[in-house]
């Protein structure tokens, strides 16, 4: 029996802070257009073993499922990603999911939402990149808050500070939230809401932009005073964070008359922070060839 199965990453989060009553930490999760993709072939007279041999969350999820619908034996489970470990790219969860996918199909299982957080739960805390479009995600718990709407076409250009960030340590962390602070994040989540309901880009550029403000006390970003002067200075429509990770990004609507030339001086000054620099699509967005300025090193997203 074989099955294959594939995830969407993110690039960060939309939004991510603490909700009341009841102390809920939350994300909203920025779907981007790179993926985890996962096989697996059952054998009955194999152990398990996963490719690569590093991918030991995904091993575990794909050995508790087969122990779950009392299935002997084990397989070959082979991950390949887009998306790079220790970023905040939901590299993690993306690759669970996939694997959830692949190993549901192979068993002849439907697999929905619910029921791969149900089996990712006791292994990590978790994105929403099971649910397409754009959701509110309850990532410790990895439950689902709401789903928030379509994802917004839009162009957003990556600045990696570098390093690697360990989401399960991070999340380990105790976080304190004061009650206006709490207060805020509902209201933000509101909006949020209501921006990407009525297509208001610029509202959710705005969120975007506040939370990354807000996360600098949890995961300081040092390029973050950059790029808000970048964001300025070229119009555009505000910086989404990886609140967990190294990567910080400039958002620009996809479907601006003046999207290009935007990008373009974007990503002219953005080279002058001497940093690793990506140009990528939120997963509603259509994908277009860019050719980067001579000299550049900017990796195009897929």
């Amino acid at each position: 029996m074989h099955g294959s199965g594939s995830a969407f990453g993110t690039f960060g989060e939309l939004l991510q802070g603490r909700l009341q009553p009841g102390n809920r930490d939350f994300l909203v999760t920025l779907p981007l257009a790179r993926w985890s993709t996962a096989s697996f072939t059952w054998r009955p007279d194999r152990p398990l073993e996963a490719e690569p041999a590093g991918k030991r969350k995904s091993w575990e999820l794909a050995d508790r499922m087969l122990r779950h619908y009392g299935v002997p034996g084990g397989g070959t489970l082979t991950l390949s990603s887009e998306l790079k470990e220790g970023k905040g790219m939901a590299s993690s969860s993306a690759d669970l999911v996939a694997t959830a996918r692949a190993v549901g199909k192979a068993l002849g299982v439907r697999m929905p939402a619910a029921t791969i957080e149900d089996f990712i739960r006791t292994i990590e805390p978790t994105d929403g990149v099971m649910y397409d479009g754009v959701v509110a995600f309850y990532h410790r718990e990895v439950r689902l808050c709401a789903r928030l709407g379509d994802v917004p076409p839009m162009t957003v250009v990556g600045v990696d500070e570098g390093g690697e960030i360990d989401t399960v340590v991070y999340n380990r962390v105790p976080k304190s939230f004061t009650p206006g602070e709490t207060a805020e994040y509902r209201r933000m989540l509101h909006v949020l809401a209501e921006a990407l309901r009525r297509g208001d880009v610029p509202a959710v550029g705005r969120i975007a932009t506040r939370s990354a403000q807000m996360n600098q006390r949890f995961q300081y970003k040092r390029l973050l005073p950059d790029l808000l002067e970048i964001c300025r200075d070229t119009g555009s429509l505000g910086v989404v964070a990886a609140h967990s990770g190294t990567k910080l990004g400039i958002l620009l609507s996809r479907t601006d008359p003046e999207h290009d030339e935007r990008l373009a001086a974007v990503t002219g000054a953005c080279l002058g922070l001497r940093a690793d620099i990506t140009v990528d699509h939120t997963l509603s967005a259509p994908v277009y060839p860019y050719v980067s300025p001579a000299g550049a090193s900017i990796s195009q997203g897929k």
